[in-house]
């Protein structure tokens, strides 16, 4: 296989991977009404406060319909949406008390995976160098939205 095919493959799959494990941990603790897709959007909203395009923009959730996964944590008490005081047509969402709470338990998650990592032989250095050679796959694929390139013969 070629590294950059082997590459597209591991990102994929590690992503996939990643929302295995807070789907898991999720059940653990007995939190049902969340899903682990939503729980990826909720911790990146943080202490922000965004629209659904501005979320949209800022992570990539594979395969997720951010719109409805927005309206479900609205729902499930996560989430507040507010209308925009300069825009009544755009809603901005930010976390609730509830939300707050399951983004704690998620970054001290992230700190204990983060423990977990030098043990495992996965340095800071390595991630540093891993972090920079995606965002050169990012820039570079950027660059290619407008580039074209597939011929397909018709025949």
């Amino acid at each position: 296989m070629m590294p950059y095919y082997e590459s597209i493959n591991l990102i994929e799959r590690l992503h996939r991977q990643f929302l295995d494990i807070l789907k898991v941990e999720l059940e653990r603790a007995n939190i049902l009404d969340i899903n682990n897709v939503q729980s990826l959007i909720l911790h990146n909203i943080g202490t922000d406060e965004l629209t659904v395009g501005e979320l949209t923009v800022r992570g990539y959730y594979l395969g997720s319909n951010v719109s409805y996964n927005v309206k479900k944590m609205v729902e499930n008490g996560y989430l507040v949406q507010e209308r925009s005081i300069h825009d009544k047509r755009s809603i901005r969402v930010k976390l609730s008390d509830k939300g707050r709470k399951l983004d704690d338990a998620l970054t001290e998650l992230y700190k204990k995976h983060e423990e977990r990592l030098e043990p495992a032989g996965l340095q800071n250095t390595r991630l540093e160098s891993m972090n920079q050679v995606l965002r050169d796959l990012e820039a570079f694929w950027g660059e290619q939205m407008g580039a074209g390139g597939l011929s397909v013969a018709n025949g």
